[in-house]
């Protein structure tokens, strides 16, 4: 009896989730067209920082943005779901926006990153800003 309850519990289990079920989605990351960010920071304030990343079908969704900090240097990049679908429509003329609060914990000056792509032989292109911290 146990052994039965087990297969019937292990073949509802593997059977009732089936990947094929929902909408299977791939993500990637999208160039940074442009961005809204000041020239100047105060030590303690909270800026918005805004993205411009282009969206290149109506299956893209934006996801995340990608944030890595080493040190005052921020590398960032736009994240996006791809709805993988046979009816997705190009949309090169699409710039989507996207934004997030950036604290000043330290002094000096930060470095932005914002991933721009790669280049022909696969490296990474950065738009990058040195942005002073005022006291």
């Amino acid at each position: 009896m146990k052994r039965i309850l087990f297969l019937l519990v292990s073949f509802f289990l593997f059977n009732s989730c089936s990947p094929e079920d929902g909408p299977n989605y791939s993500y990637e990351l999208r160039p940074i067209v442009s961005v809204d960010i000041p020239s100047e920071f105060t030590l303690g304030g909270v800026y918005t920082i805004t993205l411009h990343y282009n969206r290149p079908t109506t299956c893209h969704y934006y996801n995340a943005i990608s944030y890595h900090k080493y040190l005052n240097e921020r590398t960032i990049a736009v994240e996006t779901a791809k709805e993988e679908r046979n009816d997705c429509t190009a949309t090169p003329n699409d710039v989507s926006t996207c934004s997030f609060d950036f604290q000043v914990t330290s002094n000096g000056s930060y470095v932005f990153k914002f991933w721009q792509g790669k280049d022909e032989q696969g490296n990474d292109i950065y738009l990058e800003y040195e942005i002073p911290v005022l006291e």
